[in-house]
């Protein structure tokens, strides 16, 4: 028993199937052993033991038979299945060689039970004879035709009889073998190839041999000697039932080959047994469905003899079998539930860039799919790619001869699979919209489309009638030739008349190949139908037979070129007629002909076709008539003509002496005829009807659809007038939203200003605007919208995809009946109005109104939202009344589905901002943050073809109907694989499509050229990749195109952004393109070489510029010629195959691209893309797009860059500081006498030297940031020049800092050369006098006690001192020598500037004078303007002027006293110098003044000098008096002389002097001079550091902090005195920060802890520790110490006078006392406030930290806003924000009132300006840059973008203009408006720090 077997025996079975236990379960699974239930539960389980064991059970579930079925199947998949495992017992049933005794090849139990060996013996010698192999054939299910009904075989079905050789599909006639003939007058008996069936068990139709499609069916032919080799190369150990077991493709290969070798070569119509089951399948389908079924008439085959009827589930199994196993073959069985969708295909992988070789089977699907989206016309092909093996070639090589070298076997090929097998497979895997996109490209390509796909994946064929919806052809029926009108029509919809092709039996010639001569053109094949001789189209069909094709032939109105003057529809049905009779009922219903191919008809076929009496549509027959058979034909024939009323032109014969050509010429003529005699004519709609009716299954037919259709209805039904439904039902995207476009431009250019003060005009058209918002918003949604929104936002997922597809057809199809209808109307107009140039124009203006599709619906909700989101900032709306805020989200939902998205609206050439940054943003969230994303555009004259270009590149769907060309530009988001993200370095790539430049409706509007600049320009600015799409045809359009294209380079150049460009040429077809276009390419190249001049001079650009200069471009590498889209002629030509692969190349060239270019670049990510879109917009709206570019992106680059540098910077200050502290104190420790002439020059080179490696470290340093990827570098690419200008003016600034430092300390040094003389002598003599006296006292009798001795000392000091030449320093007269300086530097200036110094009083007298302002200080002579004016502009600038030069000076003089040497001449030539300069710039800048002001001007600031110097002067003699210094040192001498004589071990006091004298003194100075540098350098790696990381961040700070004070009297500091504001600011921020923080304290105890370690480890070197004396000791350590401590020489000779301690115990004493000498350093600066600290330090942080975040300290010539431009030395100065100018002190000539108008809105104005720099002459402010270059003024990014300055203004009114002495400014109402925190919001916005 099979069940006791499985029990018994199930370990080893699991072993065994765990070998393979995916095959097993699909046998089981195609043979109904387990239902497709139970199958899908099975393979849902991962574990494969966990599976078997299931399977095992389940199998056991179903009893003995089911186990026996399953043991059968078991060993037909193992060659070496254990002997006791197989089933106990099979029928092995076989016929008798005798045909006409039935009785003889009946199966009976009693000898049908044989064993495995038995039935492969018996199947073997059958194979092995084909004589008897004729006679045991079977039929379709593998049933003996003979085989009696037994409980499991369903009744007789008489439609199973008809098996005949007229089943195979186009096979060719075989005269050589003799046709079999019935005797004895029984009529034919079918013979049966017996093949076991198994007892009682259900067949294997998927693998079933020879059936009635088989070429050897009944009919005579002999099954040939080829099938039988090829049928015994399989596996012997087929089961009983018939079935060949699927589990290898040699096995079938050899089959196939063997049924070719015979000389029966198949075209696509053969068909392979696998599939032979679906016969009776149909015919159950079509008694179901009540449809006519022939066969019911005819009760037996040819024999009379009844076929079995086989259940519909069997069938069903079959059919499903060969699916899987095709399926499986393609590795499709993935996608047979979870279909293939058109984003899965989309998607860009690493596959995207290779070439594919097709070399599996598993290829296949995805070579058809690719190569069918580039319209490929080789998407078909499926021969797989030929490779040589060794053994292919080893015996030629060997020379070996044991066998034949020729014979008439055919070259091994590896399996492949019929294209139409493909084609079905990948149709029922993909998804509806998927298969859409599948036959709308295969329609451009030409090839015929599936109509009714076969039943193998249902229990019924499909109609696809959804999947050609999206097809849309266009042409010219002959009626209209002479117009020269056309015909646009969705296929499905247009009705023309049906012409169907079938076949009866078989037939030598090809149909298909019959039918593509006959549709194509003499000059021009083309192969719509697969057939037989095409590659490929000779491999059997597995999957296909039943499938029927339809193409079409469509007139282009030329009558002696077109083979038919209307449109003709040709449906082809593969496989026999017999066999797929439902199919053939439907074509016999939709066609207006039906002309059936045969060779022969017999009995059963002419009473099959009998029944076709009574049918309305005509039948003709296309004859091959084979020689013995063509009496009875005809006679048949004859016969049916006056059933179904056919006449003599009915019958076409193809007689062997005429060739293929009349033939055709003669069906052409046939057809003709048809299409003349009122045909009826049918549109696959309508064929979609009768097929409902016979039961055949439509697409269409789901829920999905016929929902999302309802929605749809319900919208279009409204629609009878497109431009009136946009008028009523958009109406928000109409005239409101155009003029909104208006008012938003005119915010930018400000044309229409006149005499309205900017900011009143802007004011007054914020307010239009607002209100224009206002009306979109109190508009109600219409009934149309309120339903599409419903569509979107309420469906499923899947319904809303149908919904937004079918939308999409209904709106198509009601604009293009619009817009014939009007095209007609125009026509007809034009011929009956002549030049009447209005009706004619607002017809025109019809016609362009009339396109209508989903982006107009999406552009509405666009709008509805934005008029939301106004009221809202408005503060007109609360949030909690918004309803349209989910809106966004759900189209950033449908661009993730491939949606195209409008980014620039066409109609109104705007961007709806804030709806696209918002859907933007929802994308940016529902893609988590993942989306880098790598740009490309494409440009080019309108209708070149470029969203085709890009549709055919990636598979998009941008539309390119007729009438539909681009407006705006639309995006479309293509997602990359994963696995390939990292190389490509993107997440999507974002391809956006554009309208065309010189569109003719747009080329009578006067700014047609700006507009298509702006559009170049908005696209360029935002692609990574933009492609120039250009046409040959015109050079004119090209020359133009190029101009606007260079235009837009030029600008990105300037802003630092550098897309690649790619020229396309289309329509370029020669070979030779690329070669003889070298010419053209050097021309193009000094075309735009040429451009881009003109275009530099036209953007105000003073440079000399070449193309190359603004991007980066390679005539070789970055021009692409390709050839023109069509094949021929439309609308019959197919895509041109040299424009497909031309497009493949140009596409892998960009990936290349792109890949290779991803290292360098960070790609943007979408809100970086939000930002690109929001900056360049605002760009282009303004007239001036260079000047008003502001992008967040770059000015954080800039930003970024700039903090770096400021750290480079002071990396440099710090080391060069360092140094010059290490240098001064190295100067300061040697003897003046060792200052020689080369000491200078030893330091200058050392400083540039180093100054030289410290410049090239920051080049390097901005080399690397720059390569270093960060995000967004390149942008800044333009300012690396600034940067390194600025490196080169910091080493100057350093290198004369340093060398004046040094020759100043030098000098210093020098200069206490005869002071320090002097000393030495003194001591010397005192030292004598003290060892004198030392002498005299211990002489002595008596011991003297201490007072005597401090007597005697005493008293021998004063008698020394007395006998000295004690000689001071002279003391001068500094402020005689600074007038004597000032005489002689204004001694050439005439008579009257003398008598002025002769007048003056001594210097000293100005100190304490103010400098007034004098009105004889200006000189206004010259002016031709009122004084009046004249006198304050000159009076404030001159005021300004003034301040500024004494400050500067006073500084000077500060730095100076600062260095505590003595003065030098020299100081007060270098002031002097100072002054000339600035009053020299002055002069240059237009400013006039008296001689009086200079003299007046140069006497205070030199009397203020000469105090201060002279005050220097006497503190430096009185630090260095002779008396004085050696009375400090009188204590130590006089504790020697005691010690001495008291004969004490002084050892520890001269170590405590040393520690006290000497190293405290010393640390004091290194602390001054060191704790600044530290200061600076903690405070900048602080938190708070960011504040002071670049100018922009500073000015954010304090303008923060100003308004949170909200003080008045800080804001006029800030404004008018701002280097004044800004040091007080940080001084104030650093005391505040160590005063709150105690950071100072630490920072103290660091650096001291530094020195002290030093000196401790220099105690301890060997030098030291080495030395003999004390004084060799101290002379090591002060070496050692030379460059950190400056160590008096004085005290250290009184350390040394009379020292006679050990070295050891000297350097241990001081070690002692280290300690104590630092907390005693520390406690003294402790005892320092904070702000004594600071004044105590040389180096002052607070003077350092200036200098970072101040800048060049330019101002705003007009407001006073200071530069934020990073660097020292850069090309160009700008500012985030400018302020009203009356805050600047500005107002009004007449009313006296202070001016708000703000200078950023001036300079788009057309306001006029007059000051000191114009010699007060009227001047536009547009034109500023001609009084300063240096200076770039941005528009306002936004009208709330300087609201911080509005509001202050209106704050402080009445305060500044009190301040000014002026009258309060007359606001415009908007500023009132503003609040504290939209003035905080709008400098966030400016300066970045969102």
């Amino acid at each position: 028993m099979a069940f006791e077997t499985i029990r018994q025996g199930r370990e080893r079975l699991i072993a065994l199937l765990l070998t393979t236990p995916d095959p097993v379960l699909d046998e089981v699974a195609s043979l109904g052993i387990v239902t497709e239930e139970e199958y899908e539960a099975l393979e849902k389980l991962s574990e494969p033991r966990e599976r078997i064991r299931r399977l095992l059970i389940k199998i056991q579930k179903k009893g003995e038979r089911g186990c026996e079925q399953f043991l059968e199947c078991l060993q037909s998949l193992f060659p070496d299945f254990p002997p006791d495992l197989q089933p106990p017992a099979r029928r092995y049933v076989t016929q008798t060689k005798d045909a006409e005794n039935p009785e003889g090849g009946t199966s009976s139990e009693k000898n049908g039970q044989e064993n495995l060996e038995a039935a492969v013996a018996t199947r073997k010698n059958e194979l092995e004879n084909p004589e008897s192999a004729e006679l045991h054939e079977v039929n379709d299910l593998g049933y003996p035709d003979d085989c009696p009904s037994s409980g499991d075989i369903d009744p007789p079905n008489p439609e199973d009889a008809m098996c005949s050789e007229k089943n195979d599909p186009e096979k060719p006639e075989e005269p050589e073998k003799p046709e079999a003939e019935p005797s004895s007058g029984k009529g034919l008996v079918t013979p049966n190839f017996a093949t076991s069936p198994m007892k009682n068990g259900p067949q294997n139709p998927e693998t079933a041999l020879p059936s009635k499609n088989d070429p050897e069916s009944p009919g005579g032919d002999r099954f040939s000697e080829k099938d039988a080799a090829a049928v015994s190369s399989e596996r012997a150990d087929f089961e009983g039932s018939g079935n060949i077991p699927s589990c290898g493709e040699e096995e079938k290969t050899a089959a196939i080959k063997g049924k070719f070798e015979d000389g029966a070569t198949p075209d696509s119509d053969v068909s392979m047994s696998e599939s032979r089951a679906e016969t009776p399948g149909v015919a159950m389908s079509v008694e179901r469905c009540g449809a006519e079924t022939p066969g019911h008439s005819a009760s037996a085959d040819r024999s009379g003899d009844e076929a079995p009827k086989t259940s519909p589930n069997k069938v069903h199994g079959g059919r499903r079998g060969a699916l899987k196993t095709v399926l499986s073959k393609l590795r499709l069985k993935k996608f047979r539930n979870g279909k293939l969708r058109l984003s899965d295909l989309l998607e860009i992988s690493l596959e995207s860039l290779k070439d594919w070789t097709l070399s599996i089977l598993g290829d296949l699907p995805w070579h058809f799919l690719r190569k069918l989206m580039a319209l490929n016309g080789t998407a078909r092909s499926t021969s797989l790619g030929q490779g040589t093996s060794d053994e292919d070639t080893s015996e030629d090589e060997e020379g070996g001869v044991s066998g034949d070298v020729f014979s008439l076997r055919e070259d091994d090929s590896r399996a492949s699979l019929h294209p139409l097998d493909v084609l079905c497979a990948v149709l029922l895997c993909s998804d509806s919209f998927l298969q859409q996109e599948i036959l709308s490209k295969m329609s451009m390509c030409q090839f015929a489309l599936p109509l009714l796909l076969p039943a193998v994946d249902t229990p019924k064929c499909t109609l696809l009638l959804w999947a050609m919806r999206d097809i849309v052809r266009k042409w010219r029926p002959h009626s209209l030739a002479q117009s020269r009108g056309f015909r646009e029509e969705s296929l499905v919809l247009t009705k023309m008349p049906t012409v169907s092709f079938v076949r009866m039996g078989s037939c030598s010639f090809s149909k298909s190949k019959l039918l593509n001569e006959v549709l194509s053109p003499s000059q021009q094949h083309q192969d719509f139908f697969i057939h037989r001789d095409m590659e490929s189209g000779n491999i059997p069909r597995e999957i296909a037979d039943g499938l029927v094709e339809i193409s079409w032939y469509f007139p282009a109105g030329r009558e002696n070129l077109d083979l038919f003057p209307e449109p003709v529809a040709v449906a082809n049905l593969r496989g026999d007629i017999e066999s797929h009779w439902l199919q053939f009922s439907f074509l016999t219903e939709v066609s207006s002909a039906v002309f059936i191919l045969t060779e022969s008809i017999n009995e059963r076929e002419y009473t099959l076709l009998s029944s076709l009496q009574g049918s309305a549509t005509k039948y003709y027959f296309i004859l091959n008539s084979q020689a013995g058979k063509a009496k009875e034909t005809l006679g048949l024939l004859n016969k049916l003509a006056l059933q179904l009323n056919m006449n003599k032109s009915q019958l076409l014969m193809k007689q062997k002496s005429n060739n293929s050509a009349e033939l055709v010429k003669k069906l052409r003529s046939t057809l003709r005829g048809v299409m003349s005699s009122s045909p009826k004519s049918a549109s696959i709609r309508d064929m979609a009807v009768t097929a409902r009716e016979l039961g055949i299954q439509v697409d269409e037919d789901d829920g999905e659809r016929w929902t999302a259709l309802e929605h749809v209805q319900e919208i279009t039904a409204e629609i009878q007038d497109v431009a009136k439904y946009k008028r009523e039902m958009l109406r928000l995207q109409g005239d409101l939203w155009r003029n909104l476009a208006k008012v938003e431009k005119e915010l930018c250019r400000m044309k229409g200003q006149r005499d309205v003060p900017p900011e009143d005009y802007r004011s007054q058209l914020r307010e239009r605007w607002l209100e224009l918002r206002r009306q979109q918003n109190q508009c109600d949604l219409t009934s149309g919208m309120v339903k599409f929104i419903s569509g979107i936002g309420q469906l499923s997922p899947a319904e809303k995809h149908h919904f937004l597809k079918w939308m999409k057809f209904h709106l198509d199809h009601i604009a293009r009946g619009n817009l014939s209808r009007l095209r007609a109307e125009y026509k007809e107009k034009c011929r009956a109005l002549g030049d009447d140039a209005k009706q004619l124009a607002e017809l025109d203006e019809l016609i362009s109104a009339s396109s209508l599709g989903v982006e107009h619906f999406m552009r509405e909700l666009g709008q509805f939202y934005e008029a939301e989101c106004s009221m809202v900032k408005d503060r007109n709306m609360g949030n909690i009344q918004r309803q349209f805020i989910c809106l966004p989200g759900i189209a950033a939902d449908l661009m993730l589905e491939g949606f195209p998205m409008e980014l620039i609206d066409g109609d109104a050439s705007n961007i709806p901002l804030q709806w696209v940054t918002d859907v933007l943003a929802e994308l940016h969230a529902k893609l988590r943050g993942r989306s880098r994303m790598l740009v490309l555009t494409v440009l080019g004259v309108q209708s070149t073809g470029k969203s085709t270009l890009l549709n055919t590149m990636f598979g998009l769907q941008f539309a390119v109907s007729s009438g539909r060309c681009t407006r705006g530009a639309f995006m479309s988001l293509i997602k990359v694989a994963e696995n390939f993200r990292q190389e490509l370095g993107c997440d999507f790539i974002l391809v956006i499509d554009t309208e065309g430049l010189k569109a003719p409706e747009l080329a009578k509007l006067e700014d047609s050229y700006e507009h298509d600049n702006e559009l170049a320009t908005l696209v360029i600015g935002l692609s990574d990749i933009t492609i120039v799409n250009m046409a040959m045809e015109n050079a004119t359009e090209m020359k133009d195109v190029l101009q606007i294209v260079v235009h837009a380079f030029l600008r990105m150049e300037e802003i630092g952004h550098k897309p690649n460009c790619q020229f396309v040429h289309q329509n370029v077809s020669d070979v030779s393109a690329h070669e003889q276009n070298m010419r053209d390419r050097k021309h193009l190249l000094e075309q735009l070489d040429e451009m881009t001049k003109a275009a530099a001079r036209m953007e105000k650009q003073s440079r000399e510029m070449k193309f190359s200069d603004i991007m980066d471009y390679d005539p070789e590498k970055h021009s692409w010629y390709i050839p023109g889209l069509w094949h021929g002629v439309p609308p019959m030509a197919p895509v041109n195959m040299g424009y497909s692969e031309s497009v493949c190349e140009l596409k892998k060239y960009l990936f290349e691209f792109m890949r290779n270019r991803s290292p360098h670049r960070v790609p943007k990510d979408i809100p970086q893309f939000i930002e690109w879109v929001r900056s360049l917009w605002n760009a282009v709206k303004h007239e001036n797009f260079i000047f008003s570019f502001r992008n967040s992106l770059v000015a954080e680059a800039y930003t970024q860059l700039s903090v770096m540098y400021a750290e480079w910077e002071w990396d440099f200050r710090k080391e060069m500081h360092l140094w010059m502290s290490k240098a001064e104190t190295t100067i300061q420790n040697q003897s003046p006498d060792d200052l020689g002439p080369d000491t200078f020059e030893k330091l200058r080179l050392e400083v540039h030297q180093m100054l030289h490696n410290g410049e090239q470290k920051m080049q390097q340093s901005l080399q690397s940031y720059f390569e270093s990827g960060t995000g967004n570098l390149h942008l800044v690419e333009k300012y690396r020049e600034d940067f390194l200008r600025s490196m080169t003016f910091l080493r100057h600034e350093l290198e004369s800092y340093l060398l004046c430092k040094s020759e100043e300390a030098i000098r210093i040094q020098k200069g206490r050369s005869k002071i320090d003389h002097l000393q030495a002598r003194y001591m010397k003599t005192i030292e004598g006098k003290v060892d004198g006296l030392l002498r005299d006292c211990r002489e002595r009798d008596k011991e003297l006690t201490p007072k005597e001795l401090q007597r005697e000392f005493a008293k021998m000091w004063k008698e020394t001192l007395a006998e000295l030449p004690l000689e001071s320093l002279p003391l001068r007269q500094i402020h005689k020598d600074i007038r004597y300086q000032l005489c002689k530097d204004l001694e050439n200036r005439g008579s009257l500037v003398k008598q002025m110094l002769h007048k003056a009083q001594s210097l000293l007298t100005y100190q304490s004078k103010p400098f007034c302002m004098k009105k004889e200080y200006l000189d206004l002579a010259w002016y031709k303007v009122p004084v009046e004016f004249i006198t304050q502009q000159c009076w404030r600038e001159l005021e300004e002027f003034t301040k500024s030069l004494m400050e500067e000076c006073r500084r000077y003089v500060g730095q100076k006293v600062h260095s505590q040497g003595d003065y030098d001449q020299t100081y007060c030539r270098e002031l002097l110098w100072m002054i000339n300069e600035r009053l020299q710039e002055k002069i240059a800048g237009k400013m006039c003044t008296s001689a009086s002001f200079e003299v007046d001007l140069k006497l205070h600031i030199l009397g203020e000098a000469a105090s201060a110097f002279q005050k220097m002067h006497e503190d430096f003699l009185k630090k260095n008096d002779p008396q004085r210094r050696l009375e400090e040192l009188r204590p130590q001498y006089f504790s020697t002389f005691r010690d001495v004589y008291y004969e004490k071990d002084a050892c520890q006091k001269r170590a405590f002097d040393f520690c006290d004298r000497c190293l405290r003194p010393a640390l004091w100075e290194y602390m001054k001079k060191r704790l600044g540098i530290e200061i600076v350098d903690n405070f900048l790696s602080s938190g708070e550091s960011i504040e002071y990381g670049s100018r922009s961040f500073f000015q954010f700070s304090v303008q923060k902090k100003l308004l949170e004070e909200m003080d008045f009297n800080n804001y006029v500091k800030y404004i008018n005195n701002y280097e004044v504001f800004v040091k007080s600011w940080i001084q104030t921020r650093l005391f505040e920060r160590y005063r709150e923080t105690g950071g100072l304290k630490e920072l103290e105890r660091v650096v001291l802890a530094t020195i002290m370690k030093k000196i401790q480890d220099t105690l301890e070197s060997s030098e030291c520790q080495d030395a003999l004396t004390v004084s060799e000791f101290l002379d090591h350590f002060c070496q050692a110490m030379c460059k950190e401590l400056v160590i008096s020489k004085d005290s250290l000779e009184v350390i040394l006078f009379k020292n006679t301690a050990s070295v050891g115990q000297f350097s241990a004493d001081i070690q002692t006392f280290l300690p104590q000498v630092e907390e005693g350093t520390l406690s003294e600066w402790e005892e320092l406030s904070g702000e004594m600290v600071f004044t105590q330090l040389q180096f002052k942080p607070q003077d350092e930290i200036f200098k970072r975040v101040f800048g060049c300290g330019k101002q705003c010539p007009f407001c006073n806003v200071p530069c934020e431009a990073g660097g020292s030395d850069h090309k160009e100065h700008f500012a985030s924000v400018h302020r009203p100018q009356g805050l600047g002190r500005y107002r009004d000539e007449t009313s006296k009132r202070l001016i708000y108008s703000l200078c950023s809105s001036d300079v788009v104005s057309s306001m006029l300006f007059r000051n000191l720099h114009t010699a007060f002459q009227w001047h536009p402010y547009k034109d500023y840059r001609q009084f300063y270059p240096t200076w770039r003024i941005q528009p306002d990014p936004s009208i709330s973008a300087s609201d911080y300055w509005k509001f202050i203004f209106r704050k402080f009114n009445h305060q500044f203009a009190k301040e000014y002495k002026a009258d309060p400014a007359d606001l415009p109402t908007e500023w009132k408006k503003i609040t504290e925190k939209q003035a905080l919001q709008s400098i966030r916005e400016a300066f970045n720090m969102e």
